[in-house]
């Protein structure tokens, strides 16, 4: 019967081209899909690992509904019986969502690291019904076969079927390239040809068969169709005549846009770097730097305009009989031979399927990487408007320069979960987003396949064996690691005391580390070297750290039995003047105590709050001499040159010096001297000894 056939095969028609939103599901994750890119987001041609490529031939198919379901053993199946083998899941709201996409010859060229341009040609299919009552397909299908009675209230639903021939430019550049934190951005632009669209709306649409409602005469019945409501047709004037007789739609065109952003995370970039012959440090091409990598892009902004296309709007409130349904050539005579025209204008423009694209990309490896990708519907079930499927997938793959392997797990939008494998083989590319679902014959409302050719041709590879950050072409030690700055050489040792020749100001004679490399001199031949010779150029003993004893006061008691150096005093008081109270060396060893807890911060004169409790007694002990006068020495230990120790130990002295004036002590009573590392007390050549010469003393003038 015409009814059964009209409905049945616009299903199935639907069933055969219905295609998902996203093509080529896994590959597009691929850093190596290069051109094809594009397709989801135009800023990733940009810095990717192909100089240059050329795509031959890429097709992309998906079929996919929320209706009726089966599993692949059953379709290949000779005996396929649609009733038995699939499970109907009619709804109040069935839809079918898809596309064809066809990437033709295009071409895309990294002009240089931050620029890159694509052209390319592509032929889509899109195919949408949305919102049709399941239950209107169960009764045409099986009432009818049976001559029984129903009713279906369809309600409102939508159409459309749109082909079109899209020639595309892609402009790619880098924005912000800052070491860890990188983002580039890219816009296609598109001229678009309109091949060919139909689409029909339902509003208030209301069936009601019976099986033997009108009366032909002598005993013969036929079936009766009841209707009511109003449906809108649309199409361009190019699928007025028979489908052989097609020709491209004059005067449809259009244009459209993609935007897009992606932002890479890298912290490792260092790694991703080499010396060029100049010492200039430039990125490998042909490496990806990224540990995660974030898109979003906005594809198909845009419509298409057939200005030559018709739309009608029919009311069907009328009853029929099967017989005069059943001899209409086409869903067009239907409506134009028993029902009302009620209007005829201009059709609508074709609104292209706008979709949002969100994506994860996370590096485990150089070779290994889970990717999570969302598509999102922008556009909304209306009159002549294509609308993808959403989609959510998580995609483990490997990935390398020749090979790719990838497996996509989807949650679909009317399909449901798919788990898919595909691979890229050097200018092969080939795989499907439900192959592991359909070999382990689930049933299933969908199934897609997708291959093609194309030329690549690979960002250049620089070798370095060593890995030190220096081109072998470059490398005068292209097999041991070495710095840039000595041509990839490891640095030598000629003299070997351990200090490397390009530090040691003595490459010839082995020397101490903390003399750069130089053996310690005795120049004033007192046999205490020059670095604990407070007094290198004159003859001292061991006791006075290599200087002559003094007798600064002239008092008559050298300056090492002075016990007040700096003030007349007499023999019997070890040269200091009769005082009222007698600092003793008990009381001395206590303020030293306290001294060797006074703390700097690390390469400055800056006292640590934490130390404030130890200067605080000592503020208090001398406070209780009033005459005694005090010396506040700063001590350093090797690390670093004399001259920087001799500054440092200098503002240390004088910074616990002021800090003791400013709380009370009278400033005649204190001085500040710095030793640096000429008095150690212990060997600097380990971390103890070097920890226990980094001190304050502060010792009673004599």
């Amino acid at each position: 019967m015409m009814v059964k056939k009209t409905i049945l095969g616009l299903f199935l028609i639907g069933s055969i081209f219905s295609v998902n939103a996203q093509s080529y599901l896994g590959y597009l994750t691929d850093n190596y899909s290069g051109i094809h890119g594009v397709i989801s987001n135009p800023a990733n041609i940009v810095d990717s690992r192909f100089k240059s490529e050329i795509n031959l031939i890429g097709t992309s198919i998906f079929i996919s509904n929320d209706y009726y379901k089966a599993a692949l053993n059953d379709l290949t199946s000779s005996d396929f019986d649609f009733d038995i083998h699939g499970t109907k899941s009619p709804t109040e709201n069935n839809n079918i969502l898809g596309n064809v996409d066809i990437l033709g010859p295009s071409f895309m060229f990294n002009i240089n690291p931050n620029t890159a341009i694509a052209i390319f040609s592509r032929g889509r299919v899109f195919y949408n019904i949305s919102e049709i009552n399941g239950n209107t397909i169960d009764n045409f299908i099986d009432e009818l076969d049976e001559n029984l009675d129903f009713n279906v209230n369809e309600g409102n639903f939508y159409v459309n079927a749109n082909a079109w021939a899209e020639i595309g430019f892609t402009l790619s550049k880098n924005l912000i390239n800052n070491d860890q934190n990188f983002l580039k951005g890219g816009i296609s632009l598109k001229y678009l040809q309109g091949l060919g669209n139909a689409y029909s709306t339902g509003n208030n649409v209301i069936i009601d068969y019976d099986a033997d409602g009108t009366d032909l005469g002598g005993g013969q019945t036929t079936g009766s169709i009841s209707s009511q409501g109003e449906v809108a047709y649309g199409f361009s004037n190019n699928l007025e005549d028979d489908i052989e007789d097609f020709e491209v739609v004059k005067g449809a065109t259009g244009f459209g846009v993609d935007l897009g952003v992606i932002y890479e995370w890298r912290p490792d970039y260092e790694k991703y770097h080499y010396a060029d012959k100049d010492g200039n440090s430039v990125p490998y091409k042909n490496k990806n730097k990224y540990k995660l990598k974030l898109g979003l892009s906005i594809t198909d902004i845009g419509s298409i305009n057939y200005k030559e296309s018709t739309e009608t709007v029919y009311n069907i409130t009328n009853t029929v009989n099967e017989d005069d349904f059943d001899d209409q050539d086409s869903f067009n005579d239907i409506l134009e031979n028993l029902y009302t025209e009620v209007t005829s204008a201009s059709a609508t423009k074709s609104i292209l399927p706008t979709a949002l694209h969100l994506n994860a990309d996370w590096s485990l490896n150089s070779k290994f990487y889970i990717n999570l990708n969302t598509d999102l519907a922008l556009t909304s079930n209306k009159e002549n408007t294509n609308k993808i499927a959403n989609i959510t997938s998580l995609t483990p793959r490997f990935e390398s320069k020749w090979f790719s392997f990838y497996s996509p797990l989807s949650l679909i939008q009317n399909a449901g979960f798919k788990w898919g494998a595909g691979l890229r083989f050097g200018p092969l590319y080939l795989g499907s987003g439900s192959i592991v679902s359909a070999l382990l014959n689930q049933e299933m409302a969908s199934a897609d396949a997708y291959a093609g050719l194309k030329i690549p041709i690979y960002q250049p590879r620089f070798k370095d064996k060593d890995e030190d950050g220096v081109m072998d072409k470059m490398d005068e030690c292209p097999k041991i690691p070495g710095p840039v700055e000595n041509n990839g050489c490891p640095w030598p040792d000629t003299d070997g005391d351990t200090v490397l020749d390009k530090d040691d100001q003595c490459p010839e004679e082995a020397g101490e580390v903390e003399n750069n490399g130089c053996p310690w001199e005795d120049t004033d031949g007192d046999s205490i070297l020059d670095k604990d010779d407070v007094c290198p150029q004159e003859v001292g003993p061991i006791e006075n750290n290599g200087c002559p004893w003094k007798d600064s006061d002239n008092d008559g008691v050298l300056d090492k039995d002075d016990e007040c150096p700096k003030e007349i005093g007499t023999v019997a008081n070890k040269g200091c003047p009769e005082v009222e109270a007698i600092v003793t060396e008990t009381i001395q060893k206590t303020l030293n105590e306290y001294a060797k807890t006074i703390l700097f911060n690390s390469g400055n004169a800056t006292i640590k709050i934490e130390s404030t409790e130890a200067l605080l007694d000592i503020l208090k002990i001398l406070k209780e001499f009033p005459n005694a006068k005090f010396t506040v020495e700063g001590h350093t230990d090797s690390i670093g040159t004399v001259v920087n120790n001799q500054k440092l130990s200098e503002s240390r002295a004088a910074s616990v010096k002021n800090f003791l004036i400013e709380k009370g002590i009278d400033s005649s009573r204190l001085s500040s001297v710095g030793y640096g590392e000429s008095k150690p007390i212990a060997t600097n050549m380990y971390k103890a000894g070097r920890s226990q010469n980094r001190r304050v003393e502060i010792n009673l003038m004599k």
